[in-house]
């Protein structure tokens, strides 16, 4: 393979104006998340000095995207997909400015913060699901695992640059600065999801003939059960993230271990990150790779084994060299699940199966913190990063055992429906005549 084959695919950029205004908006606003992310972490921390309260950082998150990560899949394949993000879009702006409120005003209560956090999360679920269709509906379907490599790269440099960012910004002007940031990159998110456009959900009645449906359209939930590709990716998504999810944990390991200093605590996230973002810019390889699901297998374990030697790792230089492994494997594992769910379900069912892509790839790692929390309060921080590495490394390899058609599969290129225009052509999955 030639070295530029090798590189990330930047197609998506030059061949679509849309998405690329998208790509821009959202880079923005993922980075305002992550320095929102640290200082939610550190205000937690500063008020309860308890593991099990930034545990709980995770269940405020989790619940909410739950249940409304849920509805916004049924939503999303129902209404007008711009205009549902738009509206989460404006909800998370007006919760980020609540945070910024709460923290001028030297707020000291753990409980209204958090439920701020979860209003935040709220907002966010709803939209999601509509949000994960977009790069399947503007760009043909040779480019949108590279569409999602290049949405992933600037989620990694978020995670990069915010936490960095955060640390300076809160140990200089505080939590109110920190929330600001937010709120102001979140506003200009907004800009590029109203130029978007019209994007309805396409139904089966849409489909050509003789691509009829044998019975009821059934939920999100339903089809995947059906699909042993879709069920055995989502269950490798699941147990490395609700088993190994860390960032509970790096308040206590950094007050352990490193003194406490929030510039510390910014740097374990930004390893997560320098490791993401390198593995990102040479994602050429895996976005035209046949065999994803066998790919995201191998990285959903070495994430695993990679967590669980931060559990062990002593000298700072160890411990980012462990998150920085942990997060090239996470990289390469999102990529990968994405672009095979979003190809291998028709655009009609879209909503909802993004639904649950969005539930456990995001209320996943929050429910995992909340366990890693939860564990350490009663144990210690390093033993819940060890045995939290070691499970999930575990569980991932028994998904893969118990999944052979996921371990033999293939993806075909032909699948999907984007044009790069916005419109959408039918979907000529399997899945498509899926029964009740």
């Amino acid at each position: 393979m030639a070295l530029r084959e090798g590189l990330i695919d930047v197609r998506p950029l030059r061949g679509s104006r849309t998405f690329r205004d998208l790509w821009v908006g959202s880079s923005l606003a993922s980075i305002g998340q992550q320095i929102a992310v640290v200082a939610v972490l550190q205000q937690v921390w500063e008020l309860t000095r308890s593991p099990l309260w930034t545990g709980a950082i995770g269940l405020a998150t989790g619940v909410p995207l739950l249940v409304l990560g849920l509805v916004g899949g049924s939503l999303a394949d129902a209404v007008d997909r711009r205009s549902l993000v738009r509206a989460a879009t404006g909800g998370q702006a007006l919760a980020a400015l609540a945070l910024m409120v709460q923290a001028a005003a030297g707020n000291r209560s753990v409980t209204l913060l958090l439920a701020l956090v979860a209003a935040e999360a709220g907002c966010a679920a709803l939209g999601a699901p509509a949000r994960r269709t977009f790069p399947v509906r503007l760009l043909p379907a040779d480019q949108v695992a590279a569409g999602l490599a290049l949405q992933n790269v600037a989620f990694q440099a978020a995670m990069l640059i915010g936490p960095a960012v955060a640390g300076l910004v809160l140990a200089q002007w505080r939590y109110p600065a920190a929330y600001a940031i937010q709120a102001l990159a979140t506003a200009a998110s907004m800009i590029a999801v109203i130029r978007l456009p019209a994007m309805p959900a396409r139904r089966a009645d849409d489909q050509p003939p003789g691509r009829g449906r044998r019975g009821p359209l059934p939920g999100g939930w339903r089809i995947i059960l059906r699909h042993p590709v879709l069920w055995g990716s989502f269950g490798i998504d699941l147990a490395a993230t609700v088993l190994a999810m860390p960032i509970a944990l790096f308040p206590m390991i950094n007050e352990i271990r490193f003194g406490g200093d929030p510039r510390t605590l910014g740097l374990f996230l930004s390893a997560i990150a320098v490791g993401g973002l390198g593995a990102g810019l040479f994602s050429g390889a895996v976005t035209r790779l046949h065999r994803g699901a066998l790919a995201q297998l191998v990285a959903a374990t070495a994430w695993g084994l990679a967590l669980a030697g931060f559990g062990l790792a002593g000298p700072l230089w160890l411990a980012l060299s462990c998150l920085a492994a942990a997060g090239a494997a996470d990289t390469v594992a999102v990529i990968t699940r994405g672009a095979l769910i979003q190809m291998e379900t028709p655009d009609h069912f879209r909503g909802r199966v993004s639904s649950v892509e969005h539930v456990i790839g995001v209320a996943g790692p929050e429910i995992g913190n909340f366990r890693g929390g939860l564990l350490a309060s009663v144990t210690s921080a390093p033993l819940a990063l060890l045995a939290g590495g070691l499970a999930a490394a575990a569980a991932v390899v028994s998904v893969g055992l118990a999944d052979p058609p996921l371990r033999r599969h293939r993806t075909d290129a032909r699948h999907g429906d984007g044009d790069g225009d916005g419109d959408a052509r039918p979907s000529t999955v399997p899945g498509d005549t899926v029964s009740a």
